[in-house]
């Protein structure tokens, strides 16, 4: 990783609310210092291409692919984390929230142990400055599963969680209120017959009366404590909204429903989306759209989710498709909006002191290829 150059020159900034043709200053503490003329001479030149913040990743599902890459296979955990990370940051992601679960089903392939040899990779890997990326962990937590809060308790001194989401996936309720798809995904997944499925479907709902509410309260009641900002997840009416709001949620994650959108999005709650629900025209799971939300002025972050690289391409898509969002509010959902979300005041914005997490991105056709990534001002991709 090579010292930062101190001057970035013949660059489209990409600024809070204007696009400008200029140059960018970087100091030797990794702070931006100022925003130029193009008249600057030396440094980095950017040929003319877009100079933005480093992107923030609030939830990403993508670790766990590389250190479980087949059923039963379990990579080592450290070279893990280093392949998750190399592909954030060439994605143009410099401060990524690792989404861990907590809370499985009884024949998960990965249980909650494994989570924690994870995050203790991640907290290994930065401080062996392995990383390219800054990690922070999000905990995923199902309340619908009799193992959360046991799960949790392996992460109860552990200062790197900062977002923890509470998910409930009980059938017919949420993600899955359509019961069709419920049963579309999981009798692919598991081969059940109808009967067999009606059966799983039944015991899972019962199961999820029984110990959700209490769940939920409980680890709402430990993040409130311990200062971790909560994630909604899924919500589908006005009534999840108003628990969330309850519980002081800060992020509404994937909410299913306009309804559930604009509610969270009113209460003044972060709406956030999956940027492949943007690059592939719509929710794989057949509810709310990410551009519609977008179109009715109800979403406010893009998530990667499992596809790093998506979170780039949803951002140029948004503003090159919906006449109403310019290319500076597109890239504030990748970059200051979650940044102010979880509390991070130091970054997600080209403005002199902030930390110089920058991305030179060049559109080639309609398609942005990330050209070079810098973390505190140094190359790292």
């Amino acid at each position: 990783m090579s010292t930062h150059p101190k001057v970035f020159k013949n660059a489209t900034l990409i600024l809070a609310d204007e696009v400008l043709d200029g140059s960018l200053t970087v100091d030797e503490t990794g702070r931006i210092s100022g925003i130029g003329s193009p008249t600057e001479t030396g440094g980095h030149d950017c040929e003319g291409d877009f100079l933005l913040p480093g992107l923030v990743e609030l939830h990403t599902d993508h670790l766990e692919t590389h250190y479980a890459p087949r059923p039963k296979v379990r990579w080592n955990a450290v070279s893990a984390v280093q392949a998750h990370d190399a592909q954030i940051a060439c994605a143009g992601i410099t401060t990524v929230f690792d989404a861990l679960r907590v809370g499985m089903d009884e024949d998960a392939d990965l249980k909650y142990p494994d989570m924690r040899i994870l995050a203790d990779a991640i907290e290994t890997g930065q401080k062996e400055k392995r990383l390219r990326a800054d990690h922070f962990i999000h905990l995923r937590c199902e309340v619908s599963a009799p193992d959360v809060l046991n799960a949790f308790k392996v992460f109860e001194n552990d200062d790197s969680i900062r977002l923890m989401s509470l998910m409930d996936h009980t059938p017919g309720q949420r993600q899955f209120v359509s019961m069709e798809a419920y049963k579309v995904y999981y009798q692919g997944k598991k081969g059940f017959s109808d009967a067999e499925m009606d059966d799983f479907i039944r015991r899972r709902q019962q199961r999820a009366g029984n110990i959700a509410p209490e769940n939920r309260k409980q680890l709402s009641a430990i993040a409130a404590e311990r200062g971790i900002a909560i994630a909604s997840h899924d919500d589908a009416t006005c009534d999840h909204v108003q628990e969330a709001v309850a519980l002081n949620t800060r992020i509404a994650e994937f909410p299913t429903t306009l309804e559930a959108a604009k509610a969270s999005h009113e209460a003044g709650m972060a709406v956030l989306m999956g940027a492949p629900n943007v690059v592939r025209g719509g929710s794989h799971s057949g509810n709310i759209s990410a551009k519609d939300l977008a179109e009715a002025g109800y979403l406010d972050v893009l998530s990667s989710d499992y596809v790093p690289v998506s979170l780039v391409q949803a951002a140029f898509q948004l503003a090159g498709e919906i006449e109403a969002i310019s290319l500076p509010r597109a890239v504030a959902m990748v970059t200051s909006t979650p940044a102010r979300a979880i509390g991070l005041d130091d970054r997600g914005e080209l403005a002199p002191g902030l930390r110089a997490d920058l991305i030179q991105v060049r559109l080639v056709g309609n398609i942005p290829v990330v050209r070079g990534v810098w973390r505190e001002g140094r190359r790292v991709a």
